[in-house]
C-alpha cells in the first residue's frame, strides 16, 4: 500500500487526491463474522478494499512502470497482467524468458506477491 502511494506521489498526482487517497487506503480496518461470532476490527496495512471503485485504478498506478525493461508486449486489465510473444524461433523463446526474469526482479523491487 506504501509503495503505491509513493508511485502516486512520484507521478505528480494532485496533493488534494493524493491526501484523499491514502486517507481512504490507511482507514481501512476490517473484521470477520464466523457463525454468529464476530472477531476484533484490525487494521488493514496492504491491499484495496475488494469491490471498491478505486481498486482497479490503483493497480494501474503500481504496475504502470512494469513494461520499462521488457520487449514482449505487456497487455493490463482491471486487476491482471499478460505478457505474450509469438514464438517462431529459439530467439523468441530466450527474449520471452528474458522479459519474465525482468518481471520477477520488478515484482521483487516492487514486493509484489
Amino acid at each position: 500500500m506504501a509503495r503505491c502511494l509513493r508511485k502516486l506521489q512520484t507521478r505528480g498526482v494532485d496533493s488534494r487526491l493524493f491526501v484523499w487517497i491514502r486517507e481512504f487506503l490507511l482507514g481501512c480496518t476490517q473484521r470477520v463474522r464466523v457463525g454468529g461470532h464476530l472477531s476484533e476490527e484490525v487494521r488493514v496495512t496492504s491491499g484495496v478494499p475488494q469491490g471498491s471503485v478505486l481498486g482497479p485504478l490503483l493497480f494501474l498506478a503500481y504496475v504502470n512502470d512494469i513494461s520499462r525493461n521488457t520487449e514482449s508486449p505487456i497487455r493490463l486489465f482491471a486487476d491482471d497482467c499478460v505478457i505474450y510473444r509469438k514464438i517462431i524461433n529459439k530467439e523468441d523463446i530466450e527474449k520471452l524468458q528474458k522479459d519474465l526474469d525482468r518481471l520477477g526482479v520488478w515484482a521483487a523491487e516492487n514486493k509484489s506477491k
